[in-house]
């Protein structure tokens, strides 16, 4: 028997936590998940700009003031336009064959832009506008939601719930509780791209400010495409040791 006080015995003076720690205790692990569908909050379209001339300089001044009408046209809807960026662009010669040779037969213009909104009711009367244009090619809208948007953190909340009602359902089907949580994986809340909604009926609306010309379309009718955004991630929680 060791007596010694400055080298006590370590097998005597073990305490019963240390000997059946935490590392001992029953260990549940759980998927938590969540799926939410809500409104989108932005729609983007996309915008290409066309032009053509006989020759090079031509063919960039037509594509300079087109660019600009379409520019002046997406600002006049203030603050529904979240973003209005402008992405490639390119001057194209066409060739054509003359005799042995090839000679340029005209020039091709283009430029793409980016329209972000937030009003959907401008969005439906600016895609209709846009679209009425000469040489413009308009794409979308492509509905979303902002990167910080409350759904994401709804949906990673709700995952946490559902993770801890599950852990304690197999804790209550052991006739036991649980006792500490050990980690959290997220495997992450991201939702699907989102994709272009289908075009909605036309019919008649007021104008966006002020009334639009008798001469202009009447403005698309958009239906929102609602989004879904999804929550994922493991749980492991520790129990209290059943009785079996």
């Amino acid at each position: 028997m060791n007596s010694d006080p400055l080298h006590p015995d370590p097998a005597r003076d073990a305490s019963p936590a240390a000997s059946h720690g935490a590392s001992d205790a029953p260990r549940v692990a759980v998927q938590g998940e969540a799926h939410l569908e809500v409104d989108p909050e932005i729609a983007r379209l996309g915008i290409t700009v066309a032009a053509r001339g006989r020759d090079r300089r031509s063919a960039l001044d037509d594509l300079t003031r087109r660019n600009a009408d379409v520019l002046d046209l997406v600002r006049s809807y203030g603050d529904a336009v979240e973003r209005l960026e402008t992405g490639a662009l390119s001057i194209t010669p066409e060739l054509t064959r003359h005799g042995r040779g090839e000679r340029v037969r005209t020039y091709h213009g283009a430029v793409h832009l980016t329209a972000e909104l937030n009003d959907f009711t401008a969005l439906g009367e600016l895609t209709t506008r846009l679209a009425d244009l000469d040489l413009t090619q308009v794409d979308g809208p492509w509905w979303a939601l902002r990167p910080d948007s409350p759904a994401h953190r709804r949906a990673r909340q709700q995952a946490v719930r559902e993770a801890v009602q599950r852990a304690r359902e197999y804790a209550e089907a052991l006739d036991t509780t649980l006792a500490s949580l050990v980690d959290i994986a997220d495997l992450g809340a991201d939702g699907p791209a989102p994709f272009p909604a289908p075009g909605g009926r036309t019919r008649s609306l007021a104008g966006y400010g002020a009334p639009a010309p008798d001469d202009e379309p009447a403005p698309l009718d958009l239906e929102p495409q609602r989004q879904h955004v999804y929550a994922r991630l493991n749980a492991r929680f520790t129990m209290h040791s059943p009785v079996l």
